[in-house]
């Protein structure tokens, strides 16, 4: 003989178990949306810069820092190729060289 919990355990682990993965996935979504702000943020600084060499490293290194943080973002969220990203983002080479995806 078995014995099974009552019904309205299970759905009600079933409801709070959607709850969370709903909560979880609302969160990545609202830190890809902040990540590519700073990638677009990262980049406009770069393409804007006028300066002498050191202070352009700095904006390719910090650009470079923000792609990565944003294509690590996205492959949490499931999303593996970066291609449209790149192209939509018009991400320089040097910072994809900085990547090592270039």
């Amino acid at each position: 003989m078995s014995l099974r919990p009552p019904s309205h355990f299970s759905r009600s682990q079933e409801a709070s178990f959607n709850v969370l993965e709903h909560e979880l996935l609302a969160e990545k979504a609202a830190a890809l949306g902040r990540s590519g702000e700073r990638v677009a943020e990262t980049l406009a600084k770069l393409r804007a810069h006028r300066g002498d060499a050191e202070e352009r490293r700095r904006l390719v290194k910090a650009a470079a820092d923000a792609v990565y943080g944003y294509f690590i973002q996205r492959e949490l969220c499931g999303f593996r190729r970066h291609d449209d990203v790149i192209r939509d983002y018009a991400i320089p080479r040097e910072v994809l060289v900085r990547l090592g995806a270039a």
